[in-house]
């Protein structure tokens, strides 16, 4: 039986909080998954205690039913499989699917990207645009293929943001749209109607997984790459300085900051082991 285009059956693959932003937006149009995937609850946090990922939580609050795969296996292909599924939608899962999963729907695969692919390829997008200084960002839906953010392209479009926009605003901006320009196409790409644009791979560009010693920063920095940092890296992994500190080397942690007047203005500042104070009295 071929899929409906108003009402097709989809799996939708997703982890972190923004990968809810795109959630939220296709419910709210109409499109609720008839399975959400996504990776096994982990221990987190000081006291190690196990924690759901929020697309999980979104799951169980709107009663959607779950998988949580340890990996890709025969074993995870042959439940999907017994879902009937028309289509799959990826929006930072977090795993690169294989050949096997992808070709499981009645029609190719989706995935949403925070970026104007082919650049910004990879694991941390958003932060990648804010580190670079980009004024022209935006959100990209491809056909998924077995290499990460490789497809060819079925919609893009640019947002307009603040200059100064934070990881976390950035983030909420480009996938909620991300979302909305899904429920806008799903119809059409269901019936076949939309035909995909192979990207030009030779202007791709690709981004890296952002450790915590990414954060680490000197204050004779340029002020604009400080600022830039501050946005890409807040609340993790944050930046932090090293000092002096009654004779002994500490680290330091920027925990607010504006920019003004052309300058990073650091206002508060936790020294290792310490607590939160003004940073003209560390």
């Amino acid at each position: 039986m071929n899929p409906t285009p108003s009402n097709p059956r989809f799996a939708f693959f997703g982890t972190p909080v923004f990968s809810t932003f795109v959630l939220h937006e296709l419910v709210s149009n109409g499109y609720v998954p008839n399975l959400i995937v996504t990776t096994p609850d982990k221990p987190a946090g000081r006291g190690l205690e196990i924690v759901q990922s929020p697309v999980k939580k979104f799951a169980l609050e709107q009663n959607i039913p779950v998988l949580q795969p340890e990996v890709l296996n025969e074993h995870f292909i042959a439940e999907l499989k017994k879902r009937n599924i028309d289509l799959l939608v990826v929006a930072a899962y977090g795993k690169i699917l294989p050949s096997a999963v992808l070709d499981i729907g009645k029609v190719p695969p989706l995935n949403v990207h925070p970026s104007l692919l082919p650049k910004y390829r990879g694991t941390s997008p958003v932060e990648s645009q804010i580190l670079a200084g980009e004024e022209e960002v935006g959100v990209t839906i491809i056909q998924m293929d077995e290499k990460m953010d490789h497809g060819p392209i079925v919609a893009q479009e640019k947002v307009s943001v603040s200059k100064q926009s934070t990881r976390d605003e950035l983030n909420r901006i480009l996938w909620t749209r991300g979302g909305q320009i899904l429920s806008e196409i799903i119809p059409s790409w269901i019936a076949g109607n939309k035909t995909p644009t192979p990207q030009d791979h030779s202007q791709a560009t690709f981004t890296k997984k952002i450790s915590k010693e990414d954060g680490e920063v000197s204050l004779s920095d340029d002020p604009v790459i400080l600022d830039r940092k501050f946005r890409a890296y807040h609340p993790w992994p944050g930046l932090y300085f090293y000092t002096n500190r009654n004779g002994t080397r500490t680290r330091v942690k920027i925990k607010t900051a504006r920019w003004e007047n052309e300058q990073f203005i650091i206002e508060t500042v936790i020294p290792e082991n310490g607590k939160p104070m003004p940073f003209s009295a560390l």
